[in-house]
């Protein structure tokens, strides 16, 4: 999914999320006449500033009106536009959020939307604009698409990859200069299926956004340490890759889920759900942000409070392979 896109991996280490996907949407900006970039005062902080300055007839700054820009985003597409809408992920989920319901996902409309600083990524500005609770809000919305890219490169695909993709989408990404997972950008992504990292026997991790990374160095420290640990990166976690899990769940048996969100209703749970439907037993545990509000902080340090960094995703794992499960090995005869 190279389409659209001429930078380089050396860009993904310099550049955030927010600048590769801003300069990959003022490429496609070219390709497809219909889109129209939009954002609440926020051109600079979310960089789809750069989209303005190459197309400015296309561009709509519609101020600190973030339910207005919503409702205009869903005309806009009812009138065969392509709406892009960036805002900052708590301004689009929970202000919001009547407005991505009703107008947009309610009808099914054509509105991509790239929200920034989700999660604890913006944690010095304050819990106010701290974001846990975005994935739980909108995988609850019927027809919304939820994609939670592991770093910049990753970010880009799925800019490109929801162009071609029928009906609203929701790109969660960070605010500051998260280190790439990817050594380069062609490595299959494809909405809807999840990336294998590196394989394992012993216990699976499943990540998204930048617990994919953490997840790849607590394996390499575990691997020392005799285990061989699977990671998955589940970058869409609506509509998720649920043959992949029960395949983790079949031949590891033991799965730990990390995300920067809430542990209520994100990515854990609806792994959680998979795999309670399928009826399959498992050592389970979820990595997140408790059921609290998060304090104050950078986020690396965050990070490691949470124990979402990978010292405590290395830990995690440790403890759970100290739990005893269920010896049952033949499910033949399961449904």
């Amino acid at each position: 999914m190279a389409e659209g896109m001429t930078w380089t991996v050396e860009d993904g280490d310099r550049l955030t999320q927010a600048e590769i996907y801003g300069d990959v949407l003022s490429q496609l900006g070219e390709k497809y006449t219909d889109i129209i970039a939009m954002t609440a005062d926020l051109a600079k902080s979310t960089k789809i500033g750069r989209f303005e300055k190459k197309f400015p007839d296309r561009f709509i700054n519609v101020g600190i009106a973030e339910n207005s820009m919503f409702g205009i985003a869903a005309g806009l597409a009812l009138a065969g536009l392509r709406p892009v809408v960036s805002t900052f992920a708590v301004f689009t989920s929970l202000r919001s959020a009547e407005q991505v319901r009703t107008d947009i996902c309610y009808q099914n409309l054509n509105v991509k939307i790239i929200a920034t600083h989700a999660g604890i990524s913006f944690g010095q500005a304050g819990t106010t604009h701290h974001c846990t609770e975005d994935i739980a809000v909108m995988r609850s919305f019927a027809n919304m698409t939820v994609i939670v890219p592991a770093d910049g490169i990753e970010t880009g695909n799925a800019v490109v990859a929801s162009m071609e993709w029928p009906g609203p989408v929701y790109i969660r990404i960070g605010r500051g200069f998260e280190p790439p997972a990817y050594k380069n950008k062609d490595y299959g992504f494809e909405i809807g299926k999840a990336v294998k990292m590196r394989d394992g026997t012993d216990l699976t991790i499943i990540a998204c956004g930048v617990g994919v990374l953490q997840a790849m160095r607590a394996a390499e420290v575990l691997e020392k340490q005799g285990l061989s640990v699977r990671v998955i990166n589940m970058h869409t976690v609506k509509p998720i890759d649920r043959d992949v899990i029960i395949e983790a769940v079949k031949e590891t048996r033991r799965i730990i889920t990390v995300e920067e969100h809430n542990i209520v209703g994100g990515l854990g749970s609806a792994v959680a759900e998979v795999i309670i439907e399928s009826g399959k037993a498992c050592a389970f545990k979820k990595l997140g942000i408790p059921d609290i509000y998060a304090i104050v902080g950078y986020p690396e340090d965050l990070y490691h409070y949470y124990k979402i960094d990978a010292d405590g995703i290395a830990e995690a794992a440790s403890e759970l392979m100290g739990k005893e499960i269920e010896e049952d090995e033949d499910w033949e005869d399961e449904t």
